[in-house]
């Protein structure tokens, strides 16, 4: 089967997921682009996979051997694709389901707890640093961008599959179960009394990340075990909320392995 015409039911499905949060919502799916995310996606999750004339003709039906796939005409694909150079192939993908016992009871948990956060690109990479970390969760609030965002899963590159998250409706009781857990919350925030590599993150530990222009809230920085802060020069008051969040991920690697 080959697909020309971008009235196709399948071809308008792939488009609507790349659009509208809310059709991925009802769907349960989200849409991956370029053959390394195709081939990283878990084989129970994908739904389909359609390749462009263009990218079968230049040895991309060599890397698709042994996935199903659908090939669709150039101009149709340019048609579902949100990027403005596609590499050629994409796939639908079943939404992860991740389970609150996938993120907490660890004894080497290492998490990171989103307040708002709305820059695509920020969440996407803090996925995907967090993957390189050490990351064992990512809890989101409910005002958080969406995961599934297009440029959420382009900045993860393929962190999106593995490092397991949930989006709650009520970060101050995901702070409780922390405590529960005997994991430690740790709140980057300017008016910490902490500088940041004093802290001891070799125990179970959360980091709490805030809204990219207002920061954390003032309730959730009250109910934070702790509030760091990473130091400036200069006159740079904070760092992007991204590399933020690297920092302290990457100091806790550090501390843990040595």
């Amino acid at each position: 089967m080959r697909i020309e015409s971008t009235k196709s039911r399948q071809v308008r499905h792939v488009a609507a997921l790349q659009k509208k949060a809310r059709y991925r919502r009802e769907q349960r799916a989200f849409v991956v682009e370029g053959i390394k995310m195709v081939e990283e996606a878990p084989a129970e999750k994908l739904q389909a996979v359609y390749a462009s004339d263009s990218f079968l003709a230049h040895g991309g039906a060599d890397r698709l051997e042994g996935i199903s796939y659908t090939e669709v005409s150039d101009h149709v694909f340019k048609a579902m694709t949100d990027t403005q150079t596609p590499q050629g192939v994409l796939a639908v993908v079943e939404a992860m389901d991740w389970k609150p016992e996938d993120i907490y009871g660890r004894k080497d948990a290492l998490l990171v707890m989103l307040e708002d956060l709305q820059d695509p690109g920020n969440l996407g990479t803090i996925l995907r640093a967090g993957e390189g970390a050490g990351v064992t969760g990512v809890v989101m609030s409910r005002g958080t961008a969406d995961i599934y965002n297009p440029k959420v899963i382009r900045s993860t590159m393929g962190s999106i599959y593995r490092v397991p998250f949930l989006v709650s409706d009520d970060l101050l009781g995901e702070l409780d179960r922390c405590r529960k857990e005997g994991i430690l919350s740790y709140g980057a925030h300017l008016r910490g009394a902490v500088n940041y590599e004093q802290a001891d993150y070799r125990k179970p530990s959360a980091f709490l990340i805030g809204n990219e222009a207002a920061g954390l809230s003032e309730e959730l920085a009250e109910a934070a075990d702790v509030l760091v802060k990473i130091p400036m020069a200069g006159a740079v008051e904070s760092l992007n909320a991204a590399v933020a969040a690297a920092v302290l991920m990457y100091e806790t690697a550090r501390q843990r392995r040595s």
